[in-house]
């Protein structure tokens, strides 16, 4: 592991275990304020809603997720300390809990549809992950326009990445990359310096699969040097073909086979 990569990143790509901290890594029982949330029994801290609550009231109230800062704890837990002191971490026993609930798991996938929207964009497909822009009358160029202007969506973005791939949802999260690496390849869309690096360095790395993460990673850079453009066409090509053989093919970004960028 590249120790260039951000300390909070290296401690996901670990797992969060650190040498014989059985506490972090290893954990059984505890807390289960996220597991109880997500069952719509525990009112999250400080808005007093249930899930089903925000879901509902909130999907499209771009003002509302805008501003308030204390939800995105809650809907999105992580095994790291966030700004709402109110919330809990994410525990291991949570997690187990948490994947083996077709109802918790459903309300995960509304509230990644519901941020989806939020940044302009919908998810096409829950098995591969391909991800579009919102159609009318929503306006998917006033929320990208949201997104550059609030940096703070960034890590919102880093948050819900690791939430995603915690509950086995990552095939979710190379489906938003690579959507947004079309958008920044193909349509000089979400490229600002601070986008590019928070994607670079943040969220391409929120993934533990080693063949997954190399190949994003692999594109990103083939793009960023002006080798590649990635156009929508390859990325759904891409995703069908995972969806197919269980994994990205090598040769989708080998010389041959890829869409360079005219000189």
């Amino acid at each position: 592991m590249s120790t260039n990569l951000p300390r909070d990143i290296r401690a996901f790509l670990r797992g969060y275990y650190q040498g014989n901290d059985l506490t972090t890594a290893c954990q059984e029982t505890g807390p289960s304020d996220n597991l109880e949330f997500y069952q719509n029994k525990l009112r999250c801290r400080p808005d007093g809603l249930l899930v089903d609550e925000i879901l509902s009231q909130w999907q499209g109230d771009y003002e509302e997720l805008e501003f308030n800062h204390g939800y995105i704890q809650w809907l999105f837990p992580i095994r790291e300390d966030g700004m709402n002191f109110e919330a809990q971490r994410l525990t291991p026993h949570e997690i187990s809990a948490m994947k083996s609930d077709t109802e918790v798991m459903r309300r995960v996938l509304k509230a990644y549809t519901m941020m989806l929207d939020f940044y302009g964009m919908r998810l096409h497909s829950e098995e591969t992950g391909l991800v579009g822009r919102v159609l009318p009358p929503q306006s998917y160029s006033s929320r990208y326009r949201n997104l550059v202007r609030a940096p703070h969506n960034n890590l919102r973005i880093t948050r819900m990445l690791k939430f995603l791939s915690e509950l086995g949802l990552e095939r979710l999260n190379a489906g938003l990359l690579l959507h947004i690496l079309n958008e920044q390849s193909e349509h000089a869309e979400l490229k600002t310096p601070f986008i590019r690096d928070s994607m670079d360095r943040w969220w391409s790395n929120c993934i533990r699969d080693n063949h997954e993460r190399e190949w994003i990673g692999r594109a990103i850079t083939k793009v960023r040097a002006g080798q590649l453009l990635f156009t929508r066409q390859m990325y759904e090509k891409v995703l069908e073909t995972r969806r197919l053989l269980g994994k990205f093919s090598c040769e989708a970004l080998d010389v041959n086979g890829c869409t360079h960028v005219q000189s």
